[in-house]
């Protein structure tokens, strides 16, 4: 009676097993991404990717940092695409100033703790910069951020566009300020969103703004960037991190975001953003049109 009770019980698990083990193979891939051109172009590329090759696809390419990256931890976003220095600093807390081999080292191992596995980085490095038009700048002599902070230190006034996450973040205005040792007048600092920086520049409503360094409106509205010649921002290469048990079950989805990964520059991934925030071109058909270019679709 007991033998038939364990064999009964060893036999249902065994069903229940098989049937979580075939729900997670058979289930979408969760693809996630953040609020912004150039992530959710990464987004819709991995999607069209990952469909091209037999899987199904769930995308969420619409998410704060915060939001995205606690999405995966908890599970419930399999795979996007992260920026080294935002998980050295903000998700993991290290403020020791690194190249960017040991930057990819450091998170690799301590990502790995967390069961994320960072697959082959991008050799498109999308920090953040201080971009001004460029008129502006050779009339102000101004070339680097360290020219910005003296003339700032002798009596120049300069209005500054940034977007709330860079106003508070631990790598963000504050410690800059402190690097290079100016501030700007709190009037002068006005917040809006990330996207609207660029737009505010163009137009006048402000003297400087937060951009990052691939975005394809710096080179089409006449921006120049300015030298960050203490080496504040650390490296922010575009890389995509993958549940390293996604990874496990599903070991041909490294290979593929590894050989798109190896596609993407600096060149690269600011005429994309160009083409959809200039163009305004789709960001499917962008997207798409990278793919077989480059031979992946």
């Amino acid at each position: 009676m007991i033998y038939r009770m364990l064999a009964s019980l060893i036999l249902s698990l065994g069903i229940v097993s098989s049937v979580v083990g075939s729900a997670f193979a058979d289930g979408p891939i969760v693809v996630g991404g953040k609020k912004f051109t150039e992530q959710q172009l990464v987004a819709e590329m991995t999607a069209q990717l990952l469909r091209a090759n037999g899987y199904r696809v769930d995308k969420r390419a619409d998410l704060g940092s915060s939001v995205l990256r606690a999405a995966q931890e908890n599970g419930q976003v399999d795979v996007y695409w992260e920026y080294t220095g935002t998980s050295l600093i903000t998700y993991n807390k290290i403020t020791d100033k690194l190249s960017a081999d040991e930057t990819y080292k450091k998170i690799s191992e301590l990502d790995a703790q967390k069961g994320i596995t960072w697959l082959n980085p991008s050799k498109a490095n999308n920090t953040y910069a201080l971009a001004m038009r460029k008129a502006e700048a050779e009339k102000d002599g101004i070339v680097s951020i360290s020219d910005l902070a003296k003339n700032i230190e002798t009596g120049k006034s300069y209005k500054f566009a940034s977007n709330a996450e860079f106003f508070s973040r631990p790598d963000g205005l504050r410690p800059l300020q402190e690097a290079y040792k100016f501030e700007f007048e709190r009037k002068n600092i006005v917040r809006m969103d990330g996207g609207l920086t660029y737009q505010a520049l163009r137009d006048g409503q402000v003297d400087l703004a937060l951009v990052l360094s691939t975005d394809g409106r710096i080179p089409a509205f006449g921006f120049v960037v300015l030298e960050d010649d203490k080496g504040f921002f650390p490296s922010y290469a575009l890389t995509p991190v993958i549940r390293t048990e996604v990874l496990k079950a599903n070991s041909k989805i490294g290979e593929l975001l590894n050989t798109l990964s190896s596609k993407l520059d600096d060149e690269t991934i600011a005429g994309l953003n160009s083409r959809v925030d200039v163009g305004r071109e789709s960001i499917e058909n962008v997207s798409k049109a990278f793919l077989q270019q480059s031979s992946l679709l």
